[in-house]
């Protein structure tokens, strides 16, 4: 992101491919860090997985903005001692192979780290790279399934269900991200870099403490309730006149202010809705109740009057509206880059604001190998006619 220096001078070597690693190092070239992509010379799988734009994929468009591209085939004698090459200068390396590939192409931590002691070196990985599991497969769905998270995602008479979006890919990405800073910061005093492993699996058990906290404490095996919060109530979407509303109320304060909205002060003398754990208990009876109030009201109605009464409450907006909303566009949540086939494109922002650091405008994601002369040059000393050579060789 053009202006954002607080990762300037942190250069990243980066081998990951389709979400997980990439986020990570979005991440960090949002920052400012140098993020060198290192990609096959067919390119990371994203580049060919749509929506397209005029041959360019929106997915790879977004999980990489501000990086650099580098082609190498590390299959190869000559493309893996180059990678070694740029280890050696780089401060952190990120990679998501499957366990054991690392090894096999030369780039594993033990070999880089016998080049650079200093590297900072993170790992993302399905299930970890050790553990019963280490050795299986895993896409985003496989963690999510096997972590519990579709267990208790769904409706309360539905199947188990994927949540909406890659939460393993991207959760997995955000920890490896936080990682490397606490490693970061230690290396200042120890001077020596570090292995981090992460796991999609493990990342996805660690989000679910309401789950945990039913299981661990409570000895009960938490299911699906829909939208729903399994203990809390009311707290979750109820039916309007023209649709679904959210309405959430987590305590009894807020639970009279709901009753006195609704004009229906006898609840909040019910003994069955005395307490949040009652509520819970009688969530049907409860539900009823409020429904056969906002079943008369739009959706716009009921979020009028309960915010009046300071009840949280919101309608349910679709990307499109999100995207569209005065609250994104203030807080700069999209923003945009010059690419160069493209012209000017769409991006996401990170989410965090810094003090100072300006928003909005990005470096554009690669074109596949769009930097490789000038990284080989600059870092290694390699000149144009030799990354000739290379390309010749298939190296690169």
């Amino acid at each position: 992101m053009p202006g954002a220096d607080l990762l300037s001078g942190l250069r990243v070597l980066d081998f990951s491919r389709v979400m997980a690693g990439p986020f990570c190092t979005a991440l960090l070239a949002d920052l400012g860090a140098e993020v060198i992509k290192v990609e096959p010379p067919g390119g990371d799988d994203y580049r060919h997985i749509g929506p397209f734009k005029e041959g360019e994929s929106a997915l790879f468009l977004l999980m990489n903005r501000g990086k650099k591209s580098l082609t190498l085939n590390l299959k190869s004698a000559r493309g893996a001692a180059l990678a070694q090459g740029l280890a050696e200068k780089s401060d952190v390396v990120v990679e998501n192979f499957k366990p054991g590939v690392a090894g096999r192409l030369g780039v594993d931590h033990k070999t880089l780290r016998a080049i650079n002691p200093r590297l900072i070196y993170a790992s993302i990985s399905g299930f970890g790279q050790s553990g019963p599991l280490a050795d299986r497969p895993a896409y985003d769905i496989i963690a999510q399934a096997m972590a519990g998270l579709m267990s208790v995602t769904g409706d309360a008479d539905g199947p188990p269900t994927r949540a909406g979006e890659s939460m393993a890919d991207l959760s997995g990405g955000l920890y490896a991200a936080w990682a490397i800073m606490a490693a970061l910061f230690a290396r200042e005093r120890s001077g020596q870099g570090r292995r981090i492993d992460v796991a999609m699996f493990d990342s996805i058990f660690s989000l679910l403490p309401t789950a945990l906290a039913q299981y661990l404490y409570a000895g009960t095996t938490p299911g699906r309730t829909g939208n729903r919060h399994p203990l809390s109530s009311p707290f979750g979407s109820f039916r309007a006149a023209d649709g679904e509303v959210i309405i959430a109320v987590a305590n009894n304060g807020l639970f009279a202010r709901l009753a006195e909205a609704m004009g229906a002060p006898d609840l909040v003398r019910d003994p069955r809705f005395a307490s949040d754990e009652l509520r819970t208990r009688h969530e049907p009876a409860l539900r009823a109740a409020i429904e056969a109030w906002s079943g008369r009201l739009t959706v716009a109605e009921v979020v009028e009057i309960l915010e009046g009464q300071g009840v949280p409450a919101s309608p349910i907006w679709t990307v499109e509206q999100a995207a569209g909303s005065a609250q994104v566009a203030f807080r700069k949540l999209l923003a945009t880059a010059e690419h160069p086939n493209l012209g000017e494109i769409p991006l996401i922002e990170q989410p965090v604001h810094f003090s100072d650091v300006p928003r909005g405008r990005h470096a554009p994601p690669p074109l596949l190998g769009e930097h490789s002369e000038a990284v080989l040059g600059e870092l290694l000393g390699i000149g144009r006619a030799e990354v000739e050579a290379l390309r010749r060789d298939g190296a690169v």
